[in-house]
């Protein structure tokens, strides 16, 4: 093994012999063998950030475990502020229509003309809003690439609307696309498509921006950061969500924008950070007031206590899953069961934190609730989960409830998207 392996195993032996514990202490602390950790001690296997992160909880290392392992990990970024945006295009040119599978909804032709397009009345603007809400009691039921396409024509469509409106109709048509383009990149992410997300995001700012709103730019932001979370990138994650904060123009912005920042940190480890980032969001989720009824919400509408679920998804990343577990056991209840993305998403991060606190038994009667469920919401981002909770698993591979499981769990991975 590389030499951080070592200087890793080496800290973890040192951590543990100031604490007075025996490997046997450990490994029931942190739910991992102790030959697994002996390994890791002596440099025969890697750490991984899982293990890492539930060492510096039992041993009150503050992080220190957890910064060796992220040491070891290649830099994809040099700036804070990360790569730059892709460069955005038309709204949505013939041939990206075609290859969204939106072609026919916009009504092009083989040679991608398209009619003129006049908007003489707000009663179609009530009609394209409308349609907004339905897509996202889709995207809650069904997968992204289904949805997408829909999303796609209903931004282009309005934005081809304005182009020749009156400013008393152009603004609101503005908005609207860019709710519409702002969702279309939440899709991609949940698609896996990382840079689509990207591309959608840095669109509905524009869109937003020729309409006169700002709140869209503290959004992408947010958008930005929740990519680099699910790449395991804190520092990136915590530097976007602060960045975020500084130009929210609203509490509901400031609050997502500190949750998203906690969540970074707890990638990272640090536990006091996390704390004043989830605190800081309670106070600004106290000063939340109503969105304009013209103007669709940003961010999540499923989750009435967005906090707390995101404080059940932080004490995992920081190595208490017991806690973390206790959380959203409670939390899960509140989720209505009409959305059944959410209620995948948090639910696998619930049966994730019982297996690593070693609830086996709870984690899998979890999990064989939400693998058909998952099937049908087809996402990437809770793809990730279920990949973790198998390799958690894993480590109990003769426990009847995990043998029960496991061929379902590998039949869900396979028609996963990556």
């Amino acid at each position: 093994m590389g030499e951080e392996n070592v200087s890793f195993g080496a800290e973890l032996r040192r951590l543990r012999t100031e604490a007075g514990w025996s490997l046997a202490d450990l490994a029931e602390a942190v739910h991992y063998s102790k030959s697994h950790l002996s390994k890791v001690e002596t440099g025969r296997k890697s750490p991984s950030a899982d293990l890492a992160r539930a060492c510096d909880t039992a041993l009150g290392a503050e992080g220190r475990l957890a910064a060796l392992v992220r040491g070891r990990r290649p830099t994809t970024r040099s700036g804070a502020s990360g790569p730059p945006l892709p460069a955005a295009g038309p709204p949505l040119s013939p041939p990206h229509a075609f290859a969204l599978g939106a072609g026919a909804l916009l009504g092009l032709g083989p040679s991608g003309k398209e009619p003129p397009a006049f908007l003489g009345s707000a009663d179609v603007l009530t009609a394209f809003r409308s349609m907004f809400d339905q897509a996202r009691v889709l995207g809650q039921r069904t997968g992204p690439t289904l949805v997408l396409p829909t999303v796609a024509a209903q931004a282009h469509a309005l934005t081809r609307l304005a182009r020749g409106a009156k400013p008393k109709l152009a603004v609101p048509a503005l908005l609207l696309a860019s709710r519409f383009a702002e969702y279309g990149g939440w899709l991609a992410q949940e698609a896996g498509n990382s840079h689509g997300a990207l591309w959608w995001t840095k669109h509905a700012v524009d869109l937003a921006a020729q309409a006169g709103d700002q709140e869209m730019r503290a959004q992408a932001l947010i958008r930005r950061a929740c990519v680099a979370m699910y790449a395991h990138d804190g520092l990136h994650t915590v530097a976007l969500a602060q960045q975020a904060y500084a130009i929210a123009p609203s509490p509901r912005l400031r609050a997502m924008a500190s949750e998203r920042e906690a969540q970074g940190h707890a990638l990272t480890g640090d536990y006091d950070q996390c704390r004043r980032a989830l605190d800081r969001a309670e106070k600004e989720a106290a000063h939340e007031t109503a969105e304009p009824s013209d103007r669709p919400l940003l961010g999540s509408s499923t989750v009435p206590n967005r906090l707390a679920v995101v404080t059940g998804w932080c004490m995992y990343d920081l190595g208490r899953p017991a806690e973390a577990a206790e959380i959203l056991d409670r939390e899960l209840s509140a989720i209505p069961h009409t959305a059944v993305r959410a209620r995948v998403r948090f639910g696998m991060r619930r049966a994730l934190a019982h297996a690593a606190a070693g609830n086996l038994e709870r984690a899998c009667t979890l999990a064989h609730g939400l693998l058909e469920k998952f099937a049908a919401v087809d996402s990437a981002t809770v793809a990730h989960d279920v990949r973790q909770l198998a390799r958690t698993l894993s480590r109990w591979h003769n426990d009847p409830a995990v043998r029960n499981l496991n061929p379902r769990l590998v039949l869900a991975l396979r028609r996963a998207p990556v």
